[in-house]
């Protein structure tokens, strides 16, 4: 190491392709230690720290308050250079991960893949992040200490020996790298660069990450074209590290997929211009998503790229449709939809995200009680009765009551046939009472625990954190 670059850990087989993994805020590179055994006998891998931390000098960002994403960035493609690595795979953590975003909506050229963990796109107020750096100025990094735990672990982790010495790499944190860290992400907002991002990427969130909660990943994954998402039960900020098996398994799985994967051409048109600065991360617009109670626990990660000779030609388009998607069908039905995407029906999913969603229910030319109205009425017709389950849900969504649905389905009878209303009224019949029966269990869950003593559940506690 010199005093212009990280100081950074190589590990794992030379003449293996190459893997860069980036840390997380107050953490040293010992935070990717728990998947280290499995990626050194795939990949030749690189840890580096962040400035002030680890081994890292602080004077590697500027201390004045200008320091970027894009200052750390131009520090990663440091190491890949001295290294002679033309282009490599990365994944990061939190500040690590954004990071990451950055080269791959900067310099798409040198990635072969992104894994993006516990991270996001915008990293909540600006002026949250300067007034931490101004504590940690003036107090060094003990200021954060108490609060760490919480935001880094659940469950308790922090007093396990490996959280023990995560802890105690902040405490050794230099409070001036630290705080230009904290300087890097009040500047960063990367969102309206997510569309065009064209590597293969993996998002990781936690779900009982209160740092990121996992809308952050949902946002990222939505708008990245191809994007896969795993979500992890039981599991805090630095989940690589809590939940250790499910993470690797996910790299591992979206590293070897990549791999398989042509190169996205330089001249693609949704290839960002090369010819930016490290300090084009100004804030663009606000993130003001809140996370859902609706997503399952897991993913299973799938590649979900489509093939290279059928790339996404409306990244905008597929954007909106996603979350037109997710408002009318909920975010279980549409995150179990992605985590069963293969690349066998990828093109399917993307086609039906852009054209269904994106283009048609997306429309100003009728409301969504009328959208739903004309959607089961088809379904009816058609016999679609899998479909129309669902469609129902969606219709209850959209401001249709139980009364006008019967309605519809009543008025069904007349042109698409008695025997199809029949199957739909029963089927609606169904659908009405499973939510019943969700409701009935929700509120007797409630009075239990109301009436109780209450009880640390590790079990169900991912299902309730928000």
């Amino acid at each position: 190491m010199t005093n212009n670059q990280p100081h950074h850990d190589l590990s794992g087989p030379p003449t293996a392709p190459p893997l860069i993994l980036g840390p997380s805020i107050g953490t040293s590179l010992a935070v990717w230690e728990p998947q280290l055994p499995a990626l050194t006998r795939t990949h030749r891998i690189l840890r580096w720290d962040l400035p002030g931390h680890g081994g890292s000098p602080a004077a590697l960002l500027p201390s004045d308050g200008s320091a970027t994403i894009g200052d750390l960035a131009a520090l990663v493609l440091r190491l890949a250079d001295e290294q002679g690595w033309e282009r490599f795979a990365y994944a990061g953590v939190s500040i690590g991960g954004a990071v990451g975003l950055h080269l791959a909506a900067h310099h798409p050229e040198r990635l072969t893949s992104l894994a993006v963990v516990c991270s996001s796109a915008r990293f909540g107020d600006p002026a949250a992040w300067r007034e931490r750096a101004a504590l940690v100025r003036a107090e060094g990094t003990e200021a954060m200490v108490a609060s760490r735990p919480g935001t880094w672990f659940a469950h308790g982790f922090a007093h396990t020996p490996v959280g023990a010495a995560l802890i105690e790499d902040l405490r050794a944190t230099d409070r001036a790298g630290y705080a230009a860290c904290c300087d890097a992400l009040a500047a960063y907002d990367i969102t309206a660069d997510l569309e065009r991002i064209a590597v293969p990427t993996l998002v990781v969130a936690g779900r009982d990450d209160p740092a990121t909660p996992p809308a952050h990943a949902r946002r990222i994954a939505d708008a990245v074209p191809g994007a896969s998402l795993l979500e992890v039960a039981g599991a805090a900020h630095l989940a690589g590290v809590e939940r250790p098996e499910p993470v690797t398994a996910a790299l591992l799985a979206h590293l070897t997929d990549s791999t398989a994967q042509p190169h996205q051409p330089h001249d693609d048109p949704t290839a960002r211009p090369q010819n930016d600065t490290p300090h084009d991360d100004a804030p663009s617009r606000p993130q003001n998503e809140t996370p859902h109670d609706d997503a399952p626990h897991t993913h299973t990660p799938h590649d979900t790229t489509p093939p290279t000779d059928t790339p996404h030609t409306d990244p905008s388009r597929h954007a909106a449709g996603m979350a037109v998607r997710r408002d009318v069908l909920g975010n279980a039905h549409v995150d179990r939809a992605v985590a069963r995407t293969t690349p066998f029906t990828a093109r399917f999913q993307d086609f039906i995200t852009r054209y269904a969603w994106g283009e048609i229910w997306t429309g100003d030319g009728l409301d969504r009680r009328t959208r739903s109205c004309i959607t089961l009425t088809a379904l009816i017709a058609h016999g679609h009765d899998a479909e129309l389950a669902m469609h129902i849900r969606a219709a209850l969504t959209n401001g249709l009551t139980r009364e006008e649905i019967g309605e519809v389905l009543l008025q069904s009878a007349i042109y698409c046939g008695v025997p199809a209303a029949n199957s739909a009224f029963a089927t609606a019949q169904r659908v009405f009472d499973e939510i019943d029966a969700e409701h009935v269990t929700t509120r007797a869950t409630t009075t239990s625990t109301a009436t109780t003593t209450p009880k640390v559940d590790t079990a169900s506690r991912s299902d309730t954190e928000k």
